[in-house]
């Protein structure tokens, strides 16, 4: 038995045509860490919101340790959230929020202090426990939010999109932070976002939802290496996955400006015959520019002029029209080019998923 089991839960809001979330199941085991991600309005957190209790379940079942939870209330259900707002109290200093649901619960004082003194220990906030929130900036907010979260020793936290108000640079650090307060309390977490880089760096197992229904649920590399769909390949990976409309001929894949490229007898077979209606998906990193490559595969180069450049630092992403798609190629910090560039390249056939144009599912 799993810690969290959801089963066929559907979410319909009154009025509306149709569900906001359906279907959704999942098992969760205890000291998991999990990621909701997808695009905005897709129902992740809805979702959370209804583990939460703030939300009403329409239907299916929600278990917690193994009790129904479905008419639980919230304070009841054992859990701790995270909101994307903070939702700090202003008129109060740091401990004084950290302190203000145990006061709640009617803690005794003693051990009221002693949680309070390492939750701020734990999260860096010494200095800064008499201050109120006007006073402290994005990330000792978010920290405070999480002290009051952890001082209440749930088994579960829940956390909504916490990190999406900070800048860049503070989000790469709360996410080391919430990483390493996951490991040292040995909760389950589940974590809303909609930047799957957070869901890749974090997170133990990521769901992917779209429009209210999950797509696929797996490891990061799973979900990155083995798509189930064009979408999941579109949306796990930066920069996108690049699609085009191809036909097979023999072992030639040819695209709609005429291009081809020839392919392994075993990857072709893998299509089972199907020639048309096919949809060819190949990450940036897999487009090769290096003469080794070039040669290996050299009855399927490619030409193209560069368009635009991305300098990364460690890398460089390359902007060009392929097969009448604007494609992106991220290549190593040497392999240097310039806008108006002519570049010679080659798909790494290994690398190369195929989808159902009708369907948008993975043939591999």
């Amino acid at each position: 038995m799993s810690f969290i089991e959801m089963k066929n839960i559907c979410k319909k809001y009154a009025g509306a045509e149709k569900n906001s979330v359906t279907d959704f199941n999942l098992n969760i085991e205890e000291k998991e860490f999990i990621a909701f991600v997808g695009p905005s309005g897709c129902g992740k957190s809805t979702t959370l919101r209804m583990i939460a209790g703030f939300e009403e379940i329409t239907s299916g079942e929600l278990k917690i340790g193994g009790k129904v939870m479905n008419e639980t209330a919230p304070r009841d259900r054992g859990i701790a959230m995270v909101f994307q707002n903070y939702a700090l109290y202003p008129h109060m200093t740091v401990e004084k929020n950290i302190s203000y649901g145990l006061k709640n619960m009617k803690v005794p004082a003693n051990e009221i202090k002693k949680k309070v003194d390492w939750a701020i220990k734990i999260l860096g906030l010494e200095e800064y426990r008499k201050r109120k929130p006007k006073n402290l900036s994005g990330g000792q907010r978010q920290r405070v939010a999480l002290g009051r979260a952890i001082v209440k020793n749930q088994k579960v936290f829940l956390m909504d999109e916490p990190l999406s108000n900070l800048d860049a640079k503070l989000r790469v650090s709360m996410r080391n932070e919430i990483s390493k307060l996951h490991r040292e309390l040995g909760s389950t977490t589940i974590y809303v976002t909609h930047d799957q880089v957070e869901a890749m760096t974090m997170a133990d197992r990521i769901v992917i939802m779209k429009d209210g229904v999950v797509q696929q649920v797996g490891k990061p590399m799973e979900l990155y290496e083995h798509p189930v769909n064009k979408f999941v390949a579109g949306f796990i990976g930066s920069p996108q996955m690049n699609f085009y409309d191809v036909t097979i001929n023999g072992n030639a894949v040819q695209f709609a400006d005429g291009s081809k490229i020839i392919l392994p007898e075993n990857i072709i077979a893998k299509l089972n015959g199907k020639k048309d209606g096919l949809i060819l998906g190949i990450r940036g990193e897999d487009i090769k520019l290096d003469s080794q490559n070039l040669d290996l595969y050299k009855n399927s180069v490619q030409h193209a002029v560069v368009e635009n450049t991305e300098v990364m630092g460690n890398e460089n992403n390359l902007y060009f029209t392929f097969g009448g798609v604007n494609t992106v190629a991220r290549v190593s910090k040497y392999e240097i080019s310039k806008v108006g560039d002519k570049i010679d390249f080659v798909f790494s056939p290994a690398r190369i998923h195929f989808f159902d144009k009708e369907t948008e599912k993975s043939i591999f």
